[in-house]
């Protein structure tokens, strides 16, 4: 009997969370279950997700901003299927002692698009295997061991990205990380010059937006970031993870400011979400310095990063991209999304700001005016910062079916990262949704049984001194 995917899923489906409490992540379980986000979803295509009963979900999560075409895009399932039906026709894959057609095309396209000069591109698996190749580099570029990072930053979770990072519940448990590395505040030019200045730093890395929180730089920052980094010898690194590829509205999120970085970390919706990939472009300085003889020239590899599939992935993300003109709509759906849900702040006192660019956008909630809603308010702080904007999550998704995330950990905020190929109905049917549950916090009533449902939880958390995954 031959492999059937279809009858698989059909018999195993209804038993996802079993087989998950059993074999993968139990106390994912039970978070999701805690949140009433223990749906069972059973398709999706382009921003929605439909659930096994029929019900259809706005997905403004979009797998962490990797289905910028949306769910199943059909020039990249289009072009999987013609690749793996072209079979032996298709240039071998993996060979490793040779060079691929497919990546050198998909280098090609990716340097067209990059500030002049970063031409060389390394090929990853993923994000956080971008940084870790970002964190190499620019070591063995500048004979440098220091490292710069902000405070409040993601940049993954692997060994040497998740030393780089500014959530420190995140680096809870895990020991002694990279040595060397040195955080300052986002903003804070002068931290940074102190940072840089005995020319002992070999990278800075930054996120143009940050994802967790969405936080913007002031203006000017990544300019003087920029003059820092070239006045002592120390590389930029711009972490276009999720930023990048169209997301705010430019091909990368750098570009509003008007600056050049020396190394740009992709990954995420490289593929259309279908197939891991990242890429590390730098320029071909750099580039030598890291395999700068014969005996090094696989110093740094990656067993699966130039695979045919992935390539073919990133070369139809990248025409689709540009002939659906989705970067352009993701600037001007994006920016009519924000004007809209700040004009809410007027209403909704919740509301203390909306901030973003292009289709990444977070709005953050603060105490209200009313001494009835600050007592509410109040009680969920005392219990767990970060509830009160999971409590909207929960009832976006419970009474609006919109599928949002609460953006970092104890924090209000929620973060909006739908697909690019969202439109202005949508941005209306978001900003409804946003309307009522803000209005439903007003009075007594279902929403606040959710409030009362996870200040229970948060403290037996406390009491169990459970950790709280406030950024599920």
């Amino acid at each position: 009997m031959g492999f059937d995917l279809e009858q698989l899923v059909s018999q195993k489906l209804k038993h996802t969370y079993a087989l998950h409490e059993q074999y993968v992540n139990p106390t994912f379980v039970k978070v999701l279950r805690t949140i009433g986000f223990d749906r069972l979803f059973s398709g999706g295509d382009d921003f929605t997700m439909v659930d096994q009963d029929g019900t259809t979900y706005l997905d403004l999560l979009a797998g962490y901003g990797v289905f910028a075409l949306g769910r199943n895009p059909p020039e990249v399932v289009g072009a999987l299927s013609q690749a793996l039906k072209m079979g032996a026709q298709l240039p071998p894959n993996l060979v490793q002692m040779d060079c691929s057609p497919l990546s050198g095309m998909l280098a090609e396209k990716l340097a067209q698009r990059a500030p002049e000069g970063l031409d060389a591109v390394y090929f990853t698996n993923s994000g956080t295997e971008s940084i870790e190749t970002a964190i190499k580099f620019v070591r063995c570029a500048t004979r440098r061991d220091k490292l710069v990072y902000l405070d409040h930053a993601f940049h993954g979770l692997s060994t040497g990205s998740l030393a780089l990072n500014g959530n420190e519940q995140f680096k809870e448990g895990f020991g002694s990380l990279l040595p060397g590395t040195i955080k300052v505040p986002l903003g804070d030019s002068k931290a940074l010059e102190k940072a840089l200045r005995k020319k002992d730093v070999a990278g800075f890395f930054f996120e143009p937006i940050q994802g967790k929180g969405v936080s913007l730089p002031r203006d000017g920052y990544l300019a003087e970031a920029r003059e820092l980094c070239t006045r002592y010898g120390t590389l930029m690194v711009a972490d276009e993870i999720q930023t990048g590829l169209g997301r705010t509205g430019r091909f990368f999120a750098f570009e509003h400011e008007g600056i050049a970085p020396d190394l740009i970390c992709i990954s995420k919706a490289l593929s259309g979400g279908m197939i891991p990939v990242g890429a590390v472009l730098s320029s071909r300085a750099v580039h030598k310095k890291v395999f700068n003889r014969m005996d090094r020239c696989v110093v740094h590899s990656s067993t699966f990063g130039q695979n045919n599939l992935a390539m073919v992935a990133g070369l139809a993300f990248l025409q689709a991209l540009e002939e659906r003109k989705l970067i352009e709509r993701a600037e001007r759906v994006g920016s009519l999304l924000i004007e809209k849900l700040d004009g809410l702040r007027a209403k909704h006192s919740w509301i203390k700001d909306v901030r973003g660019r292009g289709l990444m956008i977070g709005i953050e909630f603060g105490s209200p005016r009313g001494l009835k809603q600050k007592a509410s308010w109040q009680l969920l702080r005392l219990a767990e910062k970060g509830l009160f904007a999971q409590m909207v999550a929960m009832t976006l998704l419970k009474d609006h079916r919109m599928f949002t995330q609460v953006s970092g950990h104890k924090v209000e905020i929620i973060k909006l990262i739908p697909s690019l190929t969202l439109g202005e109905p949508e941005v209306d049917a978001i900003v409804a949704a946003f309307d009522a549950t803000l209005e439903s916090c007003n009075k007594l009533g279902s929403i606040w049984d959710l409030g009362k449902h996870l200040v229970s939880h948060a403290m037996g958390r406390s009491k169990d001194r459970e950790a709280v995954p406030a950024n599920v």
